[in-house]
């Protein structure tokens, strides 16, 4: 049986979302909804630093009805719509009323495959899976109403297990489809797990 130790409130209350965003890669991400759990090793991230940061939904100060989940207390949950069809899962940082937030763009799956399979509607497993943050969600079964749950719930949680990476293993590079952003576009806040086929491919 799979053990692991679900992630405490102090790896998510710093200050540094760049440094939370490349210790996440080969975190696990679980869900359990319903008696059934899925959960997959973390392989991409992207990290957004609130409002100094022109990619970040909170860039500028700005408080939406949607964004303002950013602003609560580090170790909760902000999911969110795009393109009005995927959700898109991202862990909130830092302290109450500092909108950090680190989107998950891929998992390599472990446990509950069948039920990936079965709600992101494929026949066979390939890389697709939980490539992309929109199916990371939707293997996993998280939604926009999941927004706000505590990572410290049975629910939905992070955890680490006896997994090992050295520094040659993590790749940073710049953030995917966030060209509006200007030269915050170039900073090197996304992170992956060098050479994980479920990473999503950067276009050239």
């Amino acid at each position: 049986m799979q053990t692991f130790e679900k992630l405490r409130i102090d790896f998510y209350n710093r200050e540094d979302v760049v440094l939370i965003a490349k210790e996440l890669i080969g975190k696990i991400l679980v869900s359990r909804f319903d008696g059934i759990e899925t959960n997959g090793r973390i392989v991409e991230t992207e990290a957004y630093a609130g409002v100094n940061d022109r990619a970040s939904h909170a860039w500028n100060g700005r408080r939406t009805a949607r964004t303002e989940t950013m602003y609560g207390e580090g170790g909760t949950t902000y999911v969110y719509l795009c393109y009005g069809l995927h959700q898109m899962f991202n862990v909130v940082t830092n302290q109450k009323d500092t909108p950090h937030a680190i989107l998950i763009r891929a998992l390599e799956p472990i446990i509950g495959i069948d039920v990936m399979l079965q709600r992101t509607g494929k026949s066979k497993v390939d890389y697709t899976l939980t490539r992309g943050p929109g199916n990371v969600a939707k293997a996993l079964g998280i939604f926009t109403h999941h927004s706000t749950l505590s990572l410290l719930s049975d629910e939905l949680f992070i955890a680490k297990d006896d997994f090992q990476l050295s520094p040659s293993d993590i790749e940073a590079t710049k953030r995917i489809g966030v060209d509006y952003a200007g030269n915050d576009a170039h900073l090197p806040y996304r992170f992956i797990l060098r050479n994980n086929p479920y990473v999503s491919r950067q276009k050239k």
